[in-house]
C-alpha cells in the first residue's frame, strides 16, 4: 500500500483555500457599506443567527462584535421557534448566516422580523434564496471551491463566511476609532488583558509611596521604608526624585555611618525609571535586564525629557506584576 503524504495533502488544501479566499473582495460593495451603516446606527443589539456550521460562524462573529463594544449575542433559529423570538427587540439588527439561504429553521425567524419591522442583514451564497430576498441588506457570498478531496465538505465556504464576518468587525472598529484602551476595558482578564495593562494600571502610587526628604537622617528613612514595606525609599528634593535607597543599603552602611547621618550618604543617584504609559510587560523586561525588583515611574512627559531628576508618580514592584499575572 502506497504511503500517504499527509503534508502534501494539507498544503494542497491550504493552497485551494488561499486562492479562493481572494474572491472575498467581491463582497466589498455598496451592500457591505449598508451593513456597516445599519449596525453602526442601531439602537439595540446585534443578534447573530445561523444553523449548523453557519451557526458556529455566527457565534464567533457575535463574540467578536461584543468584544469590540457592539452588544451582541447568538440566537439559535431552532430554539427561537420555541419561544426565544421574544429576545429580539424592534431596535435590534438580525445578522443571519446561511450558505444556502434556504434553511427551514430560518423561515419563522424571518417572518417574525418582517412582521415587527426588525432589520435583517442576510449572508448567503444563493442570490435567489429566501434569506437574501427577505433581508434589508443582502450580502452575496461568492461561489468557492471546497478544499476537501470530494469538493463537497464545507471548508473554503466556511472560511470565506468567517472572513466576511471578521472584515465587517474590523471595518466597524475603524469607523468608531476603536483603540487599545477601549479593547482593554472589554478584556480585563486573560492573556489579552495582561498584554494591554500599562504601568500606571499596576504601579504603587499615592500615599503608599515611600517618599523620603533628602534632609532626613538614616534612622528616619529606615522608619519610612519599614512602614511602607516595599524594601526601598525614594529620596525627594523639591518634589523631584534624586535617588533611591534600599533597606539593604542601610544595613550595609550601618557599620560606616551613624543613624544621624543624612540618608543621601547611602542613596543610589540617578535611579532607573520608566514612563507610566508603557506596557507593564515591557517594564518587566527592563527590570529583568537591569536585575532589579522595583522600578520608579514618572509621567510620560517627564520620561520623554530624559532628565536625571524627575517627579515620581509611582513604583512598579515585581510583586505587583506577579499579582496581575504578568511574567
Amino acid at each position: 500500500m502506497a504511503k500517504i503524504n499527509y503534508i502534501k495533502i494539507a498544503k494542497k488544501s491550504a493552497g485551494v483555500q488561499i486562492a479562493e479566499l481572494r474572491k472575498v473582495n467581491k463582497i466589498f460593495n455598496k451592500n457591505f457599506i449598508k451593513a456597516i451603516d445599519l449596525i453602526s446606527t442601531s439602537k439595540g443589539k446585534i443578534i447573530a443567527a445561523g444553523i449548523g456550521k453557519s451557526g458556529l460562524i455566527a457565534r464567533k462573529v457575535s463574540a467578536t462584535l461584543s468584544s469590540v463594544g457592539f452588544p451582541s449575542f447568538y440566537l439559535n433559529p431552532g430554539e427561537a421557534n420555541h419561544g426565544d423570538l421574544g429576545q429580539i427587540d424592534k431596535r435590534d439588527v438580525l445578522l443571519v448566516f446561511s450558505y444556502s439561504g434556504n434553511t427551514v429553521e430560518l423561515t419563522n425567524m424571518l417572518k417574525y422580523a418582517n412582521r415587527f419591522n426588525i432589520k435583517v442583514i442576510g449572508v448567503s451564497s444563493k442570490k435567489d434564496s429566501l434569506l437574501l430576498k427577505t433581508s434589508d441588506v443582502s450580502i452575496l457570498l461568492p461561489k468557492v471551491k471546497e478544499s476537501d478531496p470530494t469538493g463537497m465538505v464545507p471548508t473554503t465556504s466556511t472560511s470565506i463566511t468567517l472572513l466576511f464576518g471578521d472584515c465587517l468587525c474590523t471595518a466597524l472598529m475603524q469607523k468608531f476609532k476603536f483603540s487599545k484602551e477601549r479593547f482593554k476595558i472589554f478584556h480585563p482578564g486573560g492573556s489579552i488583558g495582561q498584554a494591554l495593562l500599562l504601568v500606571k494600571d499596576v504601579m504603587i502610587k499615592g500615599n503608599k509611596l515611600p517618599l523620603i526628604n533628602h534632609k532626613s537622617n538614616i534612622l528616619k528613612a529606615l522608619q519610612i521604608i519599614s512602614k511602607k514595606d516595599l524594601g526601598l525609599g525614594i529620596i525627594i528634593k523639591n518634589k523631584l526624585a534624586i535617588g533611591v535607597v534600599t533597606d539593604g543599603d542601610i544595613r550595609r552602611g550601618a557599620k560606616k555611618f551613624s543613624r544621624k547621618n543624612r540618608i543621601t550618604t547611602l542613596m543610589t543617584k540617578k535611579p532607573f525609571y520608566t514612563s507610566e504609559n508603557i506596557p507593564a510587560s515591557k517594564a518587566l523586561s527592563i527590570m529583568s535586564e537591569k536585575k532589579i525588583t522595583s522600578l520608579l515611574v514618572s509621567s510620560d512627559k517627564d520620561y520623554k525629557k530624559n532628565k536625571a531628576y524627575f517627579r515620581p508618580t509611582g513604583i512598579l514592584h515585581i510583586h505587583s506584576l506577579l499579582k496581575y499575572g504578568i511574567k
